[in-house]
């Protein structure tokens, strides 16, 4: 059974910064698409941005040019740069991998 453990979100002040982590288990990083979503209180859980087994990439156009997906070179961890929060931004932020993590809070305000 796959198990995914995010971390890094915390309180950001609006115009600043957070790295999320993702990890897995085991080594499904290399060999499945990874993806970043977030949920925001009575909204729907939408996507933020995803990094294929290739390194492709692909991102939401609301963070297009704000965010960055990376992962290690040994593919076990996967990393969400956030730059340039907006309090629009504030949700609870999870990572997809064959399964859910228990996602990790952001909270964009000064």
């Amino acid at each position: 059974q796959v198990q995914l453990v995010e971390s890094g979100g915390g309180l950001v002040q609006p115009g600043g910064s957070l790295r999320l982590s993702c990890t897995a288990s085991g080594s499904i990083f290399s060999s499945y698409t990874v993806s970043w979503y977030r949920q925001a209180p009575g909204k729907v859980r939408e996507l933020v941005a995803s990094i294929d087994r290739f390194g492709g990439t692909n991102y939401a156009t609301s963070m297009k040019g704000r965010v960055t997906i990376s992962r290690n070179n040994a593919k076990t961890t996967v990393y969400l740069q956030m730059n340039n929060l907006k309090p629009e931004d504030t949700a609870v932020y999870y990572c997809n991998c064959l399964a859910w993590g228990q996602g990790t809070q952001v909270t964009v305000s000064s």
